[in-house]
């Protein structure tokens, strides 16, 4: 159900910069949401632009639980949220669900008057459910990429990205990339010294390197040991620093070189060189997480030729270099 029994603000003379709204809804997880609140609602007078006016809005004037045990009240309805220059959605209730009829066509009317659109984590769903990402690319939490595509076929869903920014459709994955688009639409709209000036008030960086992949724990499934091709793989994983050859694989397994990259094809549905590059970029990640093992040391302890090689094949797997990785995810180290 939706009111409106609160006026819309007036359409802003600044496209983008005037009025943000942003989604509540039953039951959802207020990081994201206190994410857009904290960048877009909170006054920033010492910044010397002029800041945005943001509205919470919802389909219900009754209060309405969220994760953590407390509620919320919202006073603008979705004829607020279809009027503002920049919608948001963090997040939908289920995302094998459908959108509400109403908030389709708030965001196609939104969508309708040249609003921005931006979708956080789920939100997506909302979004694709409107078409307003048919032909488009867009990313949403990794967890949930298969199913986004899946259920709808014209998005070009990109699951390795922390944000797309289609111009006037944008889209973030989960949590804390919300942070990082948010950071970018200020930077869009008022330059980069104003976003490092809010990113810095938040104690969090600006802009941060790489893409989701580096957040996918990945992991690599067991093996028979009465398998030609998963007791070649046993081996390979106990001799990642030393050089592997195709013909050493096959040896392992007991078959000729054509026949082992048929069947190990047919098995993994990669390639033995593919593979075994995977494998030793994963098996560097907890050297670089908890060791204090130089970079090139690492790519040495798994296999690979030369510093170079390692950075090239890190990056190409996990969309960050492998120094940004251990910045991000080391542990302490005596």
């Amino acid at each position: 159900m939706t009111f409106v029994d609160l006026p819309a603000p007036a359409p802003s003379a600044e496209p983008h910069c005037g009025t943000v709204a942003v989604l509540a809804f039953e039951g959802m997880a207020p990081f994201e949401m206190s994410s857009v609140v904290e960048i877009f609602g909170l006054p920033r007078p010492e910044l010397g632009v002029p800041w945005y006016r943001l509205s919470v809005c919802g389909e219900t004037r009754e209060p309405m639980r969220v994760l953590g045990g407390f509620s919320i009240t919202v006073e603008h309805g979705l004829d607020v949220l279809a009027s503002a220059d920049t919608v948001i959605i963090t997040a939908v209730p289920d995302v094998r669900g459908d959108a509400s009829p109403a908030l389709v066509e708030a965001l196609r009317t939104a969508r309708a008057r040249g609003a921005r659109i931006v979708s956080i984590c789920s939100g997506a769903f909302a979004l694709a459910a409107a078409g307003l990402l048919d032909d488009r690319v867009a990313t949403t939490h990794w967890k949930y990429a298969h199913l986004l595509a899946e259920r709808y076929p014209r998005v070009r869903v990109d699951p390795d990205v922390l944000y797309v920014d289609g111009e006037d459709i944008l889209t973030s994955a989960g949590s804390a990339a919300g942070l990082d688009l948010c950071l970018h639409l200020v930077r869009k709209d008022h330059g980069a010294r104003v976003a490092n000036a809010v990113a810095r008030r938040l104690v969090v960086p600006p802009h941060r390197e790489g893409g989701q992949a580096q957040f996918i724990q990945a992991a690599v499934g067991e093996v028979a040991a009465d398998d030609g091709i998963g007791r070649s793989m046993a081996w390979a994983l106990e001799h990642l620093a030393e050089p592997i050859t195709v013909a050493d694989l096959a040896a392992q397994a007991r078959v000729s070189q054509r026949t082992y990259l048929r069947k190990f094809s047919a098995q993994t549905g990669t390639s033995p060189v593919r593979w075994v590059l995977a494998q030793r970029v994963a098996a560097s990640l907890s050297l670089l997480e908890d060791t204090a093992a130089s970079v090139e040391e690492v790519g040495a302890a798994v296999g690979f030729e030369s510093p170079v090689t390692f950075r090239h094949h890190f990056g190409r797997a996990m969309g960050t270099s492998p120094s940004a990785y251990r910045r991000t995810f080391r542990t302490t180290v005596a």
